[in-house]
């Protein structure tokens, strides 16, 4: 009897662990890697013009200034139209206020940084996984030689000045050309 209860017991515990978790099929992992990457694209192509048309007209001070304000109006406004969260992340964070990676986030961005030391690209660095019902994706971001005028080592004092004033917990200096920065990180509920 005792044997039966056990048995029971187990069965029903495993059946709750297993409706728990949300499970999905490699096509809807497909799709939402897509999905997520879709995303990052239309970020990229909407922010770099800002940036390129800011760097024209003031200099990488005035670039800044105008990526403190039109990257987080920009994550809230594609979150809003896509219902995916998303935010970039480093280990060595601009914006402490939105780039501070979480322990899964942390973990991938140092596999990224092995990953690329053992000689693997940047642009094919991403990584996945589903937990708690929520499907979560990042994608590297290395850095380019725009990204070295406010990101690289020899900064002029009006860059310093301006990261000093957005960003006054600054760490996201000090790159070199084709180094991870950060990555995306974008989840949705699933």
């Amino acid at each position: 009897m005792l044997f039966k209860v056990i048995g029971c017991l187990f069965v029903i515990l495993s059946f709750s662990a297993c409706a728990s978790k949300t499970s999905i099929d490699i096509k809807q992992q497909v799709a939402l890697q897509k999905e997520a990457t879709s995303i990052i694209q239309q970020f990229a192509n909407t922010l770099k013009p800002q940036l390129k048309q800011a760097l024209q007209h003031g200099g990488p001070a005035y670039a800044i200034e105008t990526c403190s304000k039109a990257a987080p109006l920009l994550t809230t406004q594609l979150s809003k139209q896509t219902g995916w969260s998303i935010k970039r992340v480093s280990l060595k964070a601009r914006n402490h206020h939105t780039a501070i990676p979480n322990s899964w986030e942390k973990s991938i961005l140092q596999q990224f940084n092995r990953d690329q030391a053992d000689g693997k690209s940047p642009s094919t660095m991403q990584a996945s996984r589903i937990e708690n019902g929520t499907y979560q994706f990042m994608k590297a971001q290395s850095v380019t030689p725009v990204c070295l005028l406010c990101h690289g080592e020899n900064l002029k004092p009006d860059v310093v000045a301006a990261l000093k004033k957005y960003y006054p917990q600054d760490q996201a200096r000090y790159y070199k050309l084709g180094q991870i920065r950060g990555a995306f990180s974008l989840t949705k509920q699933l």
